[in-house]
């Protein structure tokens, strides 16, 4: 299966580099005064990582469904899930390139191209899911993030909610010192690497694809996810214990070529920044409702157990990784500061 990925990517990659019409557009013929005119649509495609069923795509199918009943007539978006146009960070290359127009990512993947994005990788960034809503729907503020990435040709046009990231593994974790000596999968970051190594764990940087077989094989003893990587990727299968430590809230980001979006109208444009809006309610809605089947799934036919914790403690030992981020980047001091409005605004509600 992953050899029949990578010779689809490939020829898809090639086909879009060459931009030959088969692949490129569509087009109709109409008969005007005894001649023969041929509109041809612009194909829009949208890469990511997820299934089909997954609450991204299924998010990405309401942009298409918006675009299309607005600009039927000019446009197509084309929808490539399952890493069919390579990894995340080969499609944000695409993306940058021209060769694709959208690509859906974790932030992580953008720290490369702009220093900023590596604030959403800080453990315990924000102290609640309300907070972390709140801050990701400033639009205000978060255009200025998304803006920082203008100089290398890619502009963020919205986020998706992807919960909160917490650690799973064959043995359960109830503290902080449960997790010693494990090796733990992280997403391939210095921020996550960090953080796992200050608890104490065996930081294991891989692609996620990698993360079931080594699990299997005992090449690692647990990895770090939300709830649904127990069921659509079958994690449960070989990790029966879940801790809602929830270290980290990691958005995804639908990131578009700037190059394209300026090359639109003024009301081209705002149709897909609305079809993108659109697509992030119509996400985080089947998110919340996916979770939850995730959560029952896991527990009754896979034998998950989920564990609540003590989040502070697990919160204490990585205020080193928090200080020395904010000591070695200088991008993110604003953001910190910013994103604790409303991490104190929560607090105050909730006492």
């Amino acid at each position: 299966m992953k050899h029949l990925k990578k010779i689809i990517a490939v020829v898809l990659s090639v086909c879009m580099l060459i931009g030959c019409v088969g692949c490129s557009s569509t087009s109709s013929s109409d008969k005007k005064e005894g001649s023969k005119t041929t509109t041809k649509k612009r194909i829009i495609r949208i890469a990511h990582s997820q299934a089909e069923t997954h609450p991204e795509h299924i998010g990405l199918l309401k942009f298409k469904k918006y675009v299309e009943e607005k600009l039927g007539d000019k446009y197509e978006v084309q929808i490539f899930p399952n890493e069919l146009l390579g990894s995340q960070t080969k499609a944000i290359e695409l993306t940058q390139t021209g060769a694709i127009d959208f690509v859906l990512a974790g932030t992580p993947n953008l720290e490369n191209f702009a220093k900023v994005y590596e604030i959403f990788s800080m453990p315990y960034l924000f102290t609640s899911e309300e907070a972390y809503h709140a801050a990701m729907n400033d639009s205000a503020y978060m255009k200025k993030i998304y803006e920082s990435t203008d100089e290398t040709g890619l502009r963020v046009v919205t986020w998706y909610n992807v919960g909160t990231r917490n650690f799973y593994a064959k043995k359960a974790i109830n503290t902080p010192d449960d997790l010693k000596g494990l090796k733990i999968r992280v997403q391939q970051s210095p921020a996550s690497v960090n953080m796992a190594n200050a608890f104490g764990a065996a930081a294991s940087p891989m692609s996620f694809g990698e993360v079931y077989t080594a699990i299997q094989q005992g090449v690692i003893d647990g990895a770090e996810n939300n709830e649904l990587a127990l069921t659509s990727n079958k994690h449960g299968e070989v990790a029966k214990y879940f801790s809602y430590n929830k270290h980290q809230m990691v958005p995804d980001v639908l990131v578009a070529n700037l190059k394209f979006l300026d090359g639109l109208s003024a009301d081209e444009r705002k149709v897909f920044e609305d079809a993108a809006k659109l697509s992030t309610q119509v996400e985080e809605k089947e998110w919340n409702k996916q979770v939850k089947e995730a959560k029952e799934y896991a527990q009754k036919e896979m034998g998950v157990k989920f564990i609540n914790v003590d989040v502070q403690a697990f919160r204490n030992k990585v205020l080193g990784v928090q200080k020395q981020m904010l000591k070695d980047n200088t991008n993110i001091r604003d953001s910190y500061k910013h994103f604790q409005t409303f991490n104190k605004k929560y607090e105050k509600e909730a006492k």
